[in-house]
């Protein structure tokens, strides 16, 4: 049976979070923020923090569908954007998804255009908040940092990233403590890429078993000690604990002199 090492999501890292964004934001002399509320639960709960730190009137809500997204996620972005009264936008990135599938002119695979998708996203939403002296919200956790789990200069492309240190397990905490629709916070983890994809299935291993597993990593805990308390198989343990180690490439961004590995 799995030990739950892992501590839980308070009401004090919750109002911590309220602050880190409330002080980044008037530290940067902006007006407010933009954040792409796709229908998950992680953007939604950046939302929210944001809403209860600076405001409903200075946080804009951004949905960015493509064709394989979820025919819902629309609707509940607007649900979630007229409940707690920020501003809202739909962009549909499509045509920019083809024209870069055009302009390149070569086969690609459905993660070459999801990296495409999540690119365009985040030129998106740059822009918007260029045009009205925002700053951009991201909405990467911990787990998908570890683990990689996100776009070098798409979604990992951010000016501050409030989950950075919560693990998904503790997004889904935060979510209920913080009133996010239970529906959302149920719903299966996708970046909505292509049909039916899921973090977990992408990953082999669900989020309540690799947050364990990265969490005994990160107190630096043997991959025997951590298969002993979780129940994962030591092999997939050394599996997770390597490609943590393979993905501090895209933590850290560009190499720099003085830097080299």
């Amino acid at each position: 049976m799995t030990a739950d090492r892992l501590p839980r999501a308070t009401e004090d890292d919750a109002e911590e979070l309220r602050s880190f964004i409330r002080d980044y934001v008037r530290r940067s002399g902006c007006d407010g923020v933009v954040v792409g509320l796709s229908g998950g639960i992680d953007s939604a709960v950046v939302t929210k923090l944001a809403v209860d730190a600076i405001g409903a009137d200075r946080v804009c809500s951004i949905y960015l569908p493509m064709d394989s997204s979820p025919s819902g996620d629309r609707e509940c972005t607007e649900r979630l954007s007229s409940l707690w009264g920020t501003e809202y936008e739909c962009i549909d990135i499509q045509p920019a998804i083809d024209a870069f599938r055009e302009m390149l002119h070569s086969d690609l695979s459905p993660m070459d255009v999801g990296n495409i998708s999540a690119r365009c996203r985040m030129t998106v939403l740059y822009s918007r908040a260029k045009s009205m002296n925002r700053i951009v919200l991201g909405t990467s956790n911990q787990s998908e940092l570890m683990m990689g789990y996100f776009t070098k200069f798409g979604d990992g492309a951010c000016d501050l990233v409030p989950l950075a240190n919560m693990y998904k397990t503790n997004v889904r905490q935060l979510a209920r403590l913080l009133g996010i629709p239970a529906d959302i916070i149920s719903k299966p983890p996708s970046a909505g890429f292509w049909e039916g994809q899921t973090d977990e299935d992408e990953m082999g291993i669900s989020y309540d078993l690799l947050d364990q597993v990265l969490y005994g990593i990160e107190q630096e805990d043997t991959d025997v000690a951590i298969s002993s308390y979780t129940g994962v198989p030591v092999d997939q343990v050394t599996a997770i604990r390597d490609r943590v180690s393979l993905m501090e490439h895209k933590r850290l961004g560009a190499a720099r002199p003085g830097n080299i590995l």
